[in-house]
């Protein structure tokens, strides 16, 4: 059995046999057919499974979806009317955490069902997505090698007096031109002040002799995301430069040395936190220390503060401490590593030690 038709079927076990389960969101449709930017539907129920999709993608979908029907709609209510009258299927469920509510009073009205609007099937398709398999982790670790090329050619390319919009556009298209479908997230290419900002948004400033320059990059390949973050000098740094970044490198290694199967997220958290604090720089420190990654750039399990969630083998988690100085600089190191049941596997190899250019 396929990844995607354990899936379905793990669904289609949720149900009652007079149910099925609608699914609406985009990321939970990629997750179960492995066909992205379809504007569809899947209908699950207990013998049978439909991708509904339009007629622009029909060609596409036919030729890469075997796992379960493909349906082309004209009306998709029509479509999915006859489906659920030939299944006899009289409650459908749809996903919580993806239907609005006007979606989910057009369903009640355009549906011949009795539309339940629970956490369930969420929460189910979020489980599963936790642990990943085989084939996602293959193409995580694909996504971060794209990444890593274009960031060990793009740190030729820094030098006094280019700006942060040029290297983030330089990585851009150096990531593209590797195989990425498209870049993860907005790059976060700051340098000097900016990098204080842990969201920094790269702008015109011009790297200076003695700057901090902030890479914090991903890139997408196969729908799944990479998920990386260097801090590097550029000509010199001074003393408190170093001392900061030698704090942040502890605190990164420790909380990656923290990371295991049963271990909870806060106390990865926890971890890399208390030797940021207990160095002196607890209040600038103001952001979780991880998130998994996968379909999503931010997605469950994370590593915080009030974070209640519990490693399990497979999952991924970034482990990014920083500390950040208001209006003089910031620094933050991130790998995305894999959980295993006596420790991690990195998906970054990149050094951490730090990089004066």
């Amino acid at each position: 059995m396929s990844d995607f038709s354990s899936r379905i079927s793990h669904i289609a076990d949720m149900l009652n046999p007079s149910e099925a389960a609608l699914v609406t969101s985009d990321i939970s449709i990629t997750y179960l057919t492995g066909f992205e930017h379809s504007e569809g539907y899947v209908l699950i129920g207990k013998g049978r499974s439909v991708f509904l999709v339009d007629f622009r993608y029909a060609e596409a979908v036919q030729k890469s979806v075997k796992h379960m029907e493909v349906a082309v709609f004209s009306n998709v209510f029509d479509s999915i009317n006859e489906l659920l009258k030939d299944m006899q299927i009289s409650t459908l469920v749809v996903e919580s955490s993806a239907v609005t509510l006007s979606q989910y009073n057009t369903f009640c009205e355009k549906l011949n069902a009795e539309v339940k609007n629970t956490d369930e099937l969420s929460k189910t398709i979020t489980d599963l997505r936790l642990v990943k398999t085989a084939d996602e982790i293959k193409k995580l670790q694909k996504a971060q090698q794209i990444a890593e090329a274009a960031y060990l050619e793009v740190l030729n390319f820094v030098k006094v007096g280019i700006t942060e919009k040029e290297i983030a556009a330089r990585l851009e298209y150096l990531m593209k031109m590797n195989g990425a479908e498209r870049v993860a997230f907005d790059l976060i290419t700051v340098a000097g002040k900016n990098t204080s900002l842990p969201h920094g948004v790269p702008g015109d400033t011009q790297v200076r002799e003695g700057d901090f320059v902030t890479f914090d990059i991903g890139a997408v390949y196969d729908g799944y995301h990479s998920d990386m973050t260097r801090t590097v000098a550029v000509g010199s740094v001074s003393d408190e430069q170093r001392e900061i970044y030698d704090t942040v490198l502890r605190a990164h290694l420790a909380g990656l040395r923290a990371v295991r199967a049963g271990v909870s997220g806060f106390d990865v958290d926890k971890t890399s936190r208390d030797i940021i604090t207990e160095a002196g720089f607890g209040q600038f420190f103001g952001h979780s220390t991880g998130h998994g990654v996968g379909l999503e750039i931010h997605e469950a399990p994370y590593a915080g503060q009030r974070s209640k969630d519990i490693l399990k083998e497979n999952m991924t988690l970034t482990v990014e401490p920083g500390i950040y100085l208001p209006d003089k600089f910031g620094v933050r190191i991130e790998d995305t590593v894999l959980v295993t049941s006596d420790g991690f596997k990195t998906f970054a190899t990149m050094p951490k030690e730090l990089i004066i250019l």
